[in-house]
């Protein structure tokens, strides 16, 4: 079988099949770990995002490539509402449910323990609930940044830098 690097990259709306090939999340490749929020996701897979659809395909496939992927299970249940729903031009269900089964590989558990500490990081930071689950999922992963559009890009939240990959430099 190819290497997953020679082969093509996936079309926009492919899922990422290939995926399976690579170790799972905390296997090794701990130096660089990103953690992916939900709007990456869903720009990758509509196609009517334009720009920010191009510039998501090419983060997640750096990140396939480096091994260096990490999220969690709130962002895989946003994913697939959003995208079979919310979009201009949903996904099927079972589009949806493959990209979500490929991902997978990258999911860190989300415990009672991530519950506690996003409780921590709400009251901290001043940020929502759902927003502080991220950030402590993140932590768990040992990522030092997050990948979002809905942080305040540029802040360091839990040792964790958040960068808005969509902004314009």
């Amino acid at each position: 079988m190819n290497a997953p690097n020679d082969r093509p990259p996936p079309s926009s709306i492919e899922a990422f099949t290939w995926a399976g090939e690579f170790e799972p999340v905390g296997a090794n490749f701990m130096n660089a770990r990103t953690f992916v929020d939900t709007n990456v996701l869903i720009y990758a897979h509509d196609t009517d995002a334009k720009a920010k659809h191009a510039a998501a395909n090419s983060i997640l496939r750096e990140l396939w490539n480096e091994r260096n992927g990490v999220l969690s299970p709130q962002v895989l249940q946003e994913f697939y509402v959003n995208v079979t729903k919310k979009i201009p031009r949903p996904l099927s269900k079972e589009s949806a449910r493959l990209v979500v089964s490929t991902y997978a590989i990258w999911c860190i558990e989300t415990t009672a323990v991530e519950i506690s500490n996003a409780f921590r990081i709400e009251d901290e930071s001043r940020i929502g609930f759902w927003d502080a689950l991220i950030v402590a999922s993140a932590l768990k992963s040992g990522a030092h940044r997050i990948l979002s559009e809905d942080l305040n890009a540029g802040e360091t939240i839990a040792g964790i830098r958040i960068e808005n990959p969509f902004a314009t430099r």
